[in-house]
């Protein structure tokens, strides 16, 4: 009987492994990381009103640690993260900055949240030599702060042309509305789309800014309604896009509505029940594009969590997997400098979101743009065109 017991053990820890490398994209064959792990630190929001974003990010990172750790780690040391809450505030992103960089354990630090927060701590990371990997940090402005400071995320630079794309060519919008976060980011976001949406033939009927905790838009919306726009453009985070689509109709506008990609998320969904359904958006990543990086991510972000992954979700793997690739590329002995250095080296990192991932020495940004366009359809993202579903700005 115990050697029944025994093999019946044996045969589950082999079923296990197998499961594991099956889920684990871009998985090798190697010792799991032991010893003492490598430390990347985090900037982000884990309570106040974009603390839904810092859960979305956690799920990621523990994912990309698990694949990761389970394939030798770095250097055969475990990768470890210190998150550190900020609520997306940039007093607070701040002060985590001073701590993370007086931590020499720390040797890169993600986020934080909205390029505002991370711009802010930016002089602090560059002025320490830190590198700062903002990986949902699309102000064109961003990186400008210095060769310390990285972003894998699509500029707002290239994003809004192709929001203006969708909203003006495919849905045919002459007369635009825009409603905008009354933020840095929104700000920048609204001048590059307007001007954008321009350029393609259209006119900008009226633009009105919001603030961050705005909540009830209805005289914001009679204005927009008073202008007669034939479409509306949100640029927005997906709670406050959820709330001004669910006040949208009470005022009598009916157009159709276009939104920046920052709104893609099942909570989107969640947060606006029907008033969503009919929203257009575009995104980098959609969980059912066909591509075998993307599938693969699915399939074992569905076995760890038991649901869909989000945008959100998907950035934060990336990003881990970005920069364990330039820990590695370092080599075992590595400082600070030597992983600043290492983000020019790496090339074709695999990646869910680009396939194959490497840096522009110039800009320090990914190198290549791809945008899915989508739709709220019956409680769900639906793909809007398979034909023109994918495509690069100029």
């Amino acid at each position: 009987m115990p050697l029944l017991l025994n093999r019946h053990r044996f045969l589950r820890h082999v079923a296990a492994l197998s499961v594991a490398l099956l889920a684990a994209p871009f998985a090798a064959l190697a010792a799991p990381a032991t010893g003492e792990p490598v430390w990347f630190g985090v900037s982000g929001p884990v309570t106040g009103q974009n603390a839904q974003y810092g859960a979305q990010w956690k799920a990621g990172f523990d994912l990309a640690l698990e694949h990761i750790n389970a394939q030798g780690g770095i250097h055969g040391r475990p990768l470890a993260y210190n998150f550190e809450d900020s609520q997306s505030d940039p007093r607070q992103s701040v002060a985590i900055a001073q701590k993370l960089v007086n931590d020499k354990r720390v040797l890169v630090e993600l986020g934080d949240f909205s390029s505002p927060a991370s711009m802010a701590a930016s002089p602090i990371y560059q002025r320490a030599g830190l590198v700062q990997l903002g990986f949902t940090n699309s102000h064109p402005d961003f990186t400008k702060g210095g060769d310390y400071i990285w972003s894998p995320s699509i500029s707002q630079a290239d994003a809004q042309p192709l929001l203006a794309e969708l909203a003006v060519k495919t849905l045919g919008f002459k007369r635009l509305a825009v409603l905008y976060l009354n933020t840095d980011w929104g700000r920048t976001s609204k001048d590059v789309l307007v001007k954008a949406a321009q350029e393609r033939g259209a006119q900008v009927a009226i633009a009105e800014g919001y603030q961050p905790d705005e909540k009830d838009f209805r005289s914001t919306l009679v204005r927009v309604r008073d202008a007669n726009p034939d479409g509306l453009v949100l640029i927005s985070y997906y709670p406050d896009g959820a709330l001004i689509a669910g006040q949208v109709r009470s005022v009598g506008l009916k157009q159709p509505i276009a939104a920046v990609g920052s709104v893609y998320s099942p909570k989107f969904i969640e947060l606006g029940g029907a008033a969503v359904n009919g929203i257009y958006t575009n995104t980098a990543f959609y969980p059912d594009e066909p591509r075998a990086e993307v599938q693969d991510f699915v399939k074992s972000f569905r076995a760890k969590y038991g649901k869909e992954p989000d945008a959100f979700n998907t950035y934060a793997y990336d990003a881990v997997v970005y920069a364990a690739a330039a820990l590695r590329q370092a080599g075992p002995s590595a400082d600070r400098k030597a992983v600043r250095d290492a983000f020019y080296k790496i090339k074709d990192v695999p990646s869910v979101i680009f396939g194959k991932a490497s840096f522009d020495p110039q800009t320090r940004r990914i190198i290549g743009v791809k945008s899915v366009n989508l739709v709220v359809k019956d409680g769900k993202w639906a793909q809007l065109d398979e034909k023109a579903a994918v495509a690069a700005s100029k």
